[in-house]
């Protein structure tokens, strides 16, 4: 029997969660690292049909002039979040890939965004253009690769936030708008979600932007009997905070106020030093707690670009709350980690459990996928045990 091969086509191919997960894939396929944080290597998902990660082939699209050795090599040498060893072993697949990379769109990515991209990137596009020619890509990328499905994952910068009220809820309504760039709301991250919904594909958001969130793009992935997830990696703070605020309400120690301080340098980090493109990755980051608590505490979420750091990020949170006769104590935690090597291991699992999900025939949005994000769409449970248990519920549903 011929094996299965899966594609991954990552959006935002050459950035750092992109080429981190790469060289991951790689490093797998020879052997040459452990399964240290992949969810999908756990006891108990042992038994399921995941695909072998020898079986996935990967490309993507990307706007900005940059090769993809170059990309891991910037991450082992200047960032030391990869061994260069590493890096060195993997090299001639990332040549390989880096030849199967195509560009990227730029519809309404914003000011920021825009300005990383490379000359040739397509400008006067409407958003059926767009889609229409991301679409083609895939489809040559599955007939190239005999591929019998393809799962596109966002990993690219945050955009600024969309107006979702100007959004029509049903997918006829919304198709016409397409042809209409000044009316089309949507920006980059949708069209890469309809290019891929509509050939049948998945499609997973990995970052805050809006993706596959509207309605309308989910009536599109039913009809099409296919699946999405999203949105925004839940990799460091958010995620310490949907472990830690169960703990405060099941103590019935209220939380007074929650500050978290967010610092790190790398190319994300850049593009969310605009007020724009921040509002929106600060939304994500700061609506769980009221979710979980059932009430409101003052809060205060920051992000700041400090080019020194690199892909390293350092959150400081100071958690204010009330003890027994109402006595005010303090919890203060750290968390210092490479974002792309935190985020990594996670597109990789995504990947794989989106695909058990299409041998299991699921269409529409997988909620079962909660754990993996900070503003998961459909789902209203915030607290991290509960929403992994909805993994396993769902992984031992066979």
């Amino acid at each position: 029997m011929a094996k299965t091969r899966i594609g991954i086509w990552l959006v935002g191919a050459k950035g750092g969660v992109a080429t981190t997960s790469i060289v991951g894939l790689i490093a797998l396929k020879k052997g040459l690292i452990d399964t240290a944080g992949l969810v999908s290597q756990l006891p108990q998902f042992q038994n399921l049909a995941l695909t072998d990660w020898k079986n996935f082939v990967v490309s993507g699209h990307e706007i900005r002039d940059v090769s993809l050795v170059e990309a891991a090599e910037r991450l082992a040498d200047d960032n030391r979040a990869i061994d260069p060893k590493l890096v060195a072993k993997c090299r001639s697949e990332l040549q390989k890939i880096d030849q199967r990379i195509r560009p990227g769109t730029l519809h309404k990515v914003g000011k920021t965004i825009a300005a990383l991209a490379a000359k040739d990137i397509p400008r006067e596009e409407s958003p059926r253009q767009a889609i229409d020619r991301l679409q083609q890509d895939l489809v040559d990328f599955v007939e190239s690769e005999k591929l019998q499905h393809v799962i596109v994952v966002n990993v690219a910068s945050t955009e600024p936030a969309v107006d979702t009220a100007a959004i029509p809820e049903s997918w006829d309504a919304l198709k016409p708008l397409l042809e209409k760039p000044r009316k089309c709301p949507l920006p980059a991250s949708s069209l890469y979600a309809i290019a891929a919904l509509e050939l049948g594909h998945s499609y997973v958001n990995f970052t805050p932007s809006l993706g596959s969130a509207p309605a309308a793009i989910d009536e599109l992935a039913r009809l099409r009997a296919t699946r999405h997830a999203g949105c925004d990696g839940k990799t460091g703070e958010t995620l310490m905070k949907s472990v830690l605020a169960p703990m405060f309400a099941r103590r019935n120690m209220p939380v007074m106020s929650w500050v978290g301080h967010n610092i790190f340098g790398n190319l994300d980090g850049k593009v969310l030093d605009d007020p724009i493109n921040k509002r929106t990755k600060v939304a994500s980051k700061d609506r769980l707690l009221g979710e979980i608590f059932g009430y409101q505490p003052q809060t205060h979420v920051s992000i700041e670009y400090i080019e020194s750091l690199g892909d390293w990020k350092t959150a400081w949170d100071h958690i204010h709350f009330s003890g027994f006769l109402g006595t005010p104590m303090t919890l203060q935690f750290i968390w210092h980690g490479s974002d792309s090597v935190l985020a990594a291991p996670l597109v990789l699992d995504l990947v794989r459990f989106t695909d058990l999900a299409r041998q299991r025939a699921w269409t529409g949005r997988m909620t079962f996928l909660a754990s993996f994000f900070k503003s998961p769409i459909g789902v209203d449970e915030h607290r991290f045990d509960r929403q992994f248990q909805m993994l396993e519920d769902w992984a031992a549903q066979g």
